[in-house]
């Protein structure tokens, strides 16, 4: 078996620096106000550049998936740290220059370019360091993403109201690039066969089954696939459905439950550490259940939970409902990596995450603006949490159509090595 000096627990802990430093972009709602002070600019004109960064961070998880596969974590991570970091800093630039259009290429172009390596760039390592427990190690690293804006938000605004909004961008920018390139230093691959101690004997005396991936396809390979437009659909669908609770949550609150506005924001925040939390919570249970397992109970969940929400009017059932569709959102994020893993292999893990976060992207666009829409049209909310709910639908059935495809896949499989 080979050897490696490096500790697979401090990869996992160096992927965690780099996904908490990029995570931060969702707290960018703490320079809103700031901006708009500053310089008039209204809410839209501010939250194009969130827009702007998402976007991107679809666009080269997907283009720079290949770059990731062929020169590895370590410059991946230093190339998502060199763009997150100017990307930040540069930020600092446009706002001592007023510049709007400077602050979209700042922070959304070049910052979205680095969130979108940065998110990619540990996640195939860490697939490959930790057969045993997949589910659990990209779940620690997306964790990570999912508990960035809490710990960044205390410090974002306390830096605004002492040196102002510039120079929080030009220290964040400092500290994001040093955080992201130091833990990128650590990365790196495991050697060929390498297994974690006693896993081998594990095995062998069938105390532990070992990870049997049902094919090694390059990520050219596996878009021509139905099971990765399965895939792909449910991670829509989960990110549309999520991400668009996550932009209505307050005012849905206010409406449904009849809240203030303060209490609204502090549920909001509150409820959001189950983001954080259902990241490495349902990422570790699909270790065990399996994830077809985990994805089918998500659809489930939601679709009840979804028809019910805008119809609750108690408030304790209200933000408990709220709290296990947060953890339904980020354990969907969390889990697709080993989802992959077992139905693509690792030979190009990271591009075939990089495409299939293209839904991502695409979800953050569709979610919100037709929450928006039929409010506006219907003066509530509840009619498209009732489409949300309709769509989970689609999702389950999507989810056990894959569960077909991967059997047939394994029939064959079996069918072969018989032969």
């Amino acid at each position: 078996m080979a050897e490696t000096k490096k500790n697979r627990w401090l990869i996992a802990a160096a992927a965690v620096g780099i996904h908490i430093s990029i995570g931060s972009v969702y707290a960018w709602s703490n320079f809103t106000n700031p901006l708009k002070n500053l310089f008039g600019w209204s809410d839209s004109e501010v939250a194009l550049t969130f827009s702007i960064a998402i976007l991107f961070l679809g666009l080269s998880a997907a283009f720079l998936g290949h770059f990731v596969e062929k020169h590895g974590p370590r410059k991946a991570g230093l190339l998502a740290a060199t763009f997150f970091g100017i990307g930040i800093a540069g930020s600092g630039i446009a706002v001592l220059l007023g510049s709007k259009i400077l602050l979209y290429l700042f922070y959304g172009v070049l910052g979205g370019i680095g969130l979108g390596v940065g998110y990619i760039a540990p996640v195939s390592t860490l697939v490959k360091w930790f057969p045993d427990r997949r589910g659990l190690a990209t779940g620690l690293a997306i964790m990570g993403f999912g508990f960035a804006a809490a710990i960044s938000s205390p410090i974002m605004n306390s830096l605004i109201e002492s040196v102002g909004v510039a120079s929080t961008f030009f220290i964040l920018g400092s500290a994001y690039f040093i955080l992201m390139a130091a833990s990128s230093l650590y990365l790196e691959k495991p050697p060929e066969g390498w297994m974690p101690n006693g896993y081998k004997e594990k095995i062998e005396s069938g105390a532990a089954k070992s990870a049997t991936d049902l094919s090694q396809l390059t990520a050219n390979e596996a878009v021509k696939t139905t099971r990765f437009w399965y895939l792909w659909l449910m991670l829509f669908i989960n990110v549309t459905c999520g991400i668009a609770i996550l932009a209505v949550a307050k005012p849905l609150a206010m409406e449904s439950i009849g809240i203030g506005t303060a209490a609204a924001a502090a549920m909001v925040g509150a409820i959001g550490i189950f983001n954080g939390l259902g990241r490495i919570g349902w990422a570790s249970i699909s270790d065990f259940i399996g994830r077809p397992n985990t994805y089918t109970t998500f659809f489930v969940l939601q679709i009840g939970l979804f028809f019910m929400l805008p119809h609750t009017t108690n408030a304790i059932l209200f933000q408990v409902m709220l709290a296990v569709i947060y953890t339904c959102y980020g354990g969907g994020f969390a889990s697709i990596p080993a989802y992959i893993g077992d139905l693509f292999g690792t030979k190009q893990l990271g591009a075939i995450h990089g495409y299939i976060l293209t839904a991502w992207a695409a979800a953050g666009l569709v979610g919100p603006m037709f929450a928006a829409y039929i409010k506006d049209t219907t003066g509530s909310y509840a009619g498209s949490l009732s489409i949300f709910a309709g769509l989970f639908v689609a999702a389950f059935i999507i989810s056990l159509l894959i569960r077909v495809d991967m059997a047939k896949l394994r029939k064959q499989n079996e069918s072969e090595i018989t032969a």
